[in-house]
Protein backbone atom coordinates (compact mmCIF):
# COMPACT_ATOMS: atom_id res chain seq x y z
CA UNK A 1 0.00 0.00 0.00
CA UNK A 2 1.24 3.50 -0.84
CA UNK A 3 1.95 6.30 1.59
CA UNK A 4 -0.09 9.37 2.42
CA UNK A 5 2.16 12.21 1.28
CA UNK A 6 1.68 15.88 2.06
CA UNK A 7 3.47 17.82 -0.69
CA UNK A 8 3.67 21.62 -0.70
CA UNK A 9 5.93 24.39 -1.91
CA UNK A 10 6.51 27.07 0.72
CA UNK A 11 8.43 30.31 1.08
CA UNK A 12 11.29 30.58 3.52
CA UNK A 13 8.93 32.38 5.92
CA UNK A 14 6.44 29.50 5.77
CA UNK A 15 3.76 30.69 3.35
CA UNK A 16 2.15 28.25 0.92
CA UNK A 17 0.33 31.08 -0.89
CA UNK A 18 0.65 34.83 -1.01
CA UNK A 19 -2.04 37.25 0.22
CA UNK A 20 -5.25 37.74 -1.75
CA UNK A 21 -5.82 34.25 -3.15
CA UNK A 22 -8.61 34.43 -5.75
CA UNK A 23 -9.56 32.83 -9.06
CA UNK A 24 -7.63 35.53 -10.89
CA UNK A 25 -4.62 35.00 -8.55
CA UNK A 26 -4.71 31.29 -7.59
CA UNK A 27 -1.50 31.52 -5.55
CA UNK A 28 -2.16 35.03 -4.20
CA UNK A 29 0.10 38.02 -4.72
CA UNK A 30 3.62 36.77 -5.42
CA UNK A 31 2.67 33.16 -4.69
CA UNK A 32 3.29 31.92 -8.23
CA UNK A 33 6.99 32.17 -7.35
CA UNK A 34 6.53 29.06 -5.19
CA UNK A 35 5.97 26.85 -8.24
CA UNK A 36 8.45 28.30 -10.73
CA UNK A 37 10.78 25.37 -10.08
CA UNK A 38 8.20 23.09 -11.72
CA UNK A 39 8.02 25.01 -14.96
CA UNK A 40 11.44 26.44 -15.77
CA UNK A 41 13.08 23.13 -16.72
CA UNK A 42 16.50 24.48 -15.75
CA UNK A 43 17.42 21.82 -13.22
CA UNK A 44 17.72 18.05 -13.52
CA UNK A 45 17.21 17.82 -9.73
CA UNK A 46 13.88 19.66 -9.97
CA UNK A 47 12.83 17.60 -12.99
CA UNK A 48 13.70 14.38 -11.12
CA UNK A 49 11.62 15.40 -8.09
CA UNK A 50 8.66 16.34 -10.32
CA UNK A 51 8.90 13.01 -12.21
CA UNK A 52 9.10 10.98 -8.99
CA UNK A 53 6.11 12.79 -7.57
CA UNK A 54 4.06 12.21 -10.70
CA UNK A 55 5.10 8.55 -11.09
CA UNK A 56 4.34 7.66 -7.45
CA UNK A 57 0.94 9.38 -7.18
CA UNK A 58 -2.20 7.26 -7.52
CA UNK A 59 -4.77 9.73 -6.16
CA UNK A 60 -4.87 13.34 -4.97
CA UNK A 61 -6.77 15.12 -2.21
CA UNK A 62 -7.30 18.89 -2.34
CA UNK A 63 -9.43 21.35 -0.44
CA UNK A 64 -12.42 23.11 -1.96
CA UNK A 65 -10.65 26.47 -2.19
CA UNK A 66 -7.73 24.91 -4.08
CA UNK A 67 -10.21 23.29 -6.44
CA UNK A 68 -12.10 26.56 -6.95
CA UNK A 69 -8.99 28.59 -7.81
CA UNK A 70 -7.17 25.80 -9.68
CA UNK A 71 -9.64 23.96 -11.88
CA UNK A 72 -9.80 26.61 -14.62
CA UNK A 73 -6.03 27.00 -14.57
CA UNK A 74 -5.36 23.24 -14.69
CA UNK A 75 -8.13 22.46 -17.24
CA UNK A 76 -7.93 18.93 -15.79
CA UNK A 77 -7.13 17.21 -12.53
CA UNK A 78 -3.75 18.42 -11.16
CA UNK A 79 -2.29 14.94 -11.83
CA UNK A 80 -3.76 12.38 -14.26
CA UNK A 81 -5.29 10.39 -11.39
CA UNK A 82 -8.55 10.50 -9.41
CA UNK A 83 -8.83 13.68 -7.36
CA UNK A 84 -10.89 14.05 -4.19
CA UNK A 85 -12.09 17.49 -3.05
CA UNK A 86 -12.86 18.09 0.62
CA UNK A 87 -15.95 20.29 0.80
CA UNK A 88 -19.04 21.06 2.86
CA UNK A 89 -21.23 21.43 -0.22
CA UNK A 90 -22.38 18.27 -2.03
CA UNK A 91 -21.68 18.24 -5.75
CA UNK A 92 -21.82 15.71 -8.55
CA UNK A 93 -18.62 14.01 -9.70
CA UNK A 94 -16.81 16.13 -12.32
CA UNK A 95 -15.14 14.12 -15.14
CA UNK A 96 -12.13 15.79 -16.71
CA UNK A 97 -9.72 14.80 -19.54
CA UNK A 98 -7.49 12.41 -17.59
CA UNK A 99 -9.48 11.62 -14.43
CA UNK A 100 -12.32 13.04 -12.34
CA UNK A 101 -12.95 15.19 -9.30
CA UNK A 102 -15.04 13.53 -6.60
CA UNK A 103 -16.45 15.84 -3.93
CA UNK A 104 -16.33 14.47 -0.39
CA UNK A 105 -18.46 16.01 2.36
CA UNK A 106 -17.74 13.49 5.14
CA UNK A 107 -14.30 14.73 6.21
CA UNK A 108 -10.63 13.93 5.74
CA UNK A 109 -10.87 10.31 6.92
CA UNK A 110 -13.54 9.41 4.36
CA UNK A 111 -11.72 11.29 1.59
CA UNK A 112 -8.56 9.36 2.45
CA UNK A 113 -10.40 6.02 2.41
CA UNK A 114 -11.77 6.73 -1.07
CA UNK A 115 -8.43 8.05 -2.32
CA UNK A 116 -6.56 4.99 -1.03
CA UNK A 117 -8.97 2.69 -2.85
CA UNK A 118 -8.56 4.69 -6.06
CA UNK A 119 -4.74 4.92 -5.75
CA UNK A 120 -4.35 1.18 -6.43
CA UNK A 121 -1.29 0.78 -4.19
CA UNK A 122 0.37 4.06 -5.15
CA UNK A 123 0.70 7.14 -2.93
CA UNK A 124 -2.15 9.44 -2.04
CA UNK A 125 -0.98 13.03 -2.44
CA UNK A 126 -2.35 15.75 -0.17
CA UNK A 127 -1.44 18.83 -2.17
CA UNK A 128 -3.88 21.60 -2.00
CA UNK A 129 -4.55 24.12 0.65
CA UNK A 130 -2.92 24.79 4.00
CA UNK A 131 -6.17 24.10 5.84
CA UNK A 132 -6.50 20.69 4.17
CA UNK A 133 -2.86 19.89 5.01
CA UNK A 134 -3.46 20.90 8.62
CA UNK A 135 -6.55 18.67 8.87
CA UNK A 136 -4.61 15.62 7.71
CA UNK A 137 -1.59 16.36 9.90
CA UNK A 138 -3.72 17.03 13.00
CA UNK A 139 -5.61 13.78 12.49
CA UNK A 140 -2.35 11.81 12.23
CA UNK A 141 -3.16 10.73 8.67
CA UNK A 142 0.11 11.76 6.99
CA UNK A 143 3.02 9.33 6.49
CA UNK A 144 5.43 11.68 4.70
CA UNK A 145 5.85 15.44 4.38
CA UNK A 146 7.56 16.73 1.25
CA UNK A 147 8.40 20.41 1.29
CA UNK A 148 9.79 22.41 -1.59
CA UNK A 149 11.45 25.30 0.26
CA UNK A 150 11.68 28.27 -2.09
CA UNK A 151 14.21 31.03 -1.32
CA UNK A 152 11.75 33.90 -1.17
CA UNK A 153 10.14 35.80 1.71
CA UNK A 154 6.50 36.48 0.86
CA UNK A 155 5.88 38.40 4.10
CA UNK A 156 2.16 37.60 4.18
CA UNK A 157 -0.36 35.11 2.90
CA UNK A 158 -1.40 31.63 4.02
CA UNK A 159 1.03 29.82 6.32
CA UNK A 160 1.24 26.08 5.88
CA UNK A 161 1.52 25.08 9.53
CA UNK A 162 -0.39 27.85 11.37
CA UNK A 163 -3.40 25.90 12.66
CA UNK A 164 -1.76 22.90 14.28
CA UNK A 165 -2.11 24.43 17.75
CA UNK A 166 0.13 22.93 20.39
CA UNK A 167 0.22 19.52 18.76
CA UNK A 168 3.72 18.06 18.65
CA UNK A 169 4.53 16.17 15.44
CA UNK A 170 7.94 14.55 15.22
CA UNK A 171 9.56 14.19 11.78
CA UNK A 172 12.63 12.38 10.50
CA UNK A 173 14.34 13.82 7.43
CA UNK A 174 14.77 11.16 4.76
CA UNK A 175 15.89 13.29 1.82
CA UNK A 176 17.54 16.58 1.01
CA UNK A 177 18.09 17.71 -2.59
CA UNK A 178 18.70 21.23 -3.82
CA UNK A 179 18.82 23.25 -6.99
CA UNK A 180 19.32 26.97 -7.53
CA UNK A 181 15.55 27.54 -7.25
CA UNK A 182 14.39 25.25 -4.46
CA UNK A 183 15.44 22.90 -1.67
CA UNK A 184 13.50 19.63 -1.74
CA UNK A 185 12.97 18.16 1.73
CA UNK A 186 11.31 14.85 2.55
CA UNK A 187 10.37 13.76 6.05
CA UNK A 188 8.82 10.63 7.52
CA UNK A 189 6.22 11.34 10.19
CA UNK A 190 7.09 9.47 13.36
CA UNK A 191 3.99 7.82 14.78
Amino acid sequence: MGSIVLNMSVSLDGYSAGPGVAVERPMGEGGERLHEWLFTGDSEVDAQVARELSDSTGAVVVGRRTFDVGVDLWQDTPFPVPCFVLTHEPRERLPMKSAAFTFVTDGAGWALEQARAAAAGKNVLIMGGAHTAQQFLSAGLVDEVQIQLVPVLLGAGVRLFDRLGTQHIELERTRLLASEQVTHLRFRVRK
